[in-house]
């Protein structure tokens, strides 16, 4: 096998493509397309959303210390992706792409309806990293559509067509190849 070494880098994808819905002091929604989220802990069950200083959305994090991540799918690409490059400055991105604005149940900022997931959230800790600060939040609230749930009550996200971001592009999850611990499971 034969690599090439590169410069140290982020090349940890794909990558969840979330839209991260807010509201700032005055009520005004605004929403923000992220590639650098994760999660963070278990129990609590927290997440982590990075942001550039300079970006609109930015002091809006900060000064009110919530947000909703919202997952994204096919059906959402245009506009995760027109979410991603206008500025709330400038444009209502909720008007713009025809999306809803659903009220939370913790939290002031508004959850995407038209979302698989949203998870409200409440920033615990701000880490300056360098281009970037890290949002450390804690999920206060989960929203599942109901539209993904079986007859069993379990949640189908991969029925939702879920989209991931690499390297500049959208991409869909594809198949899937087994469940957690299919490798040491028992055959029958």
């Amino acid at each position: 096998m034969a690599k090439e070494l590169w410069r140290p880098g982020n090349m940890l994808y794909p990558l969840p493509v979330v839209m991260v819905s807010m509201a700032d002091r005055e009520g005004r929604y605004n929403i923000i397309t992220l590639a650098w989220v994760g999660t963070v802990c278990s129990d609590p069950a927290m997440v982590s959303v990075s942001v550039r200083p300079e970006r609109y959305s930015y002091p809006i994090l900060k000064e009110t210390g919530e947000f909703v991540i919202n997952l994204t799918t096919r059906k959402l690409a245009f506009a995760t992706d027109y979410c991603g490059v206008k500025s709330g400055r400038d444009v209502d991105k909720f008007k713009e792409m025809k999306l809803t604005p659903l009220p939370g149940t913790k939290v002031k900022a508004p959850i995407i309806g038209e979302s698989p997931v949203s998870l409200e959230c409440k920033v615990k800790q701000i880490i300056p990293l360098g281009t970037h600060d890290m949002f450390l939040a804690e999920v206060l609230a989960v929203h599942a559509d109901t539209a993904y749930m079986d007859a069993q009550g379990r949640f189908h996200l991969e029925d939702a067509d879920p989209i991931v971001y690499s390297h500049g592009s959208y991409l869909t999850c594809g198949e899937k190849l087994g469940t957690f611990g299919y490798s040491v499971r028992k055959k029958k």
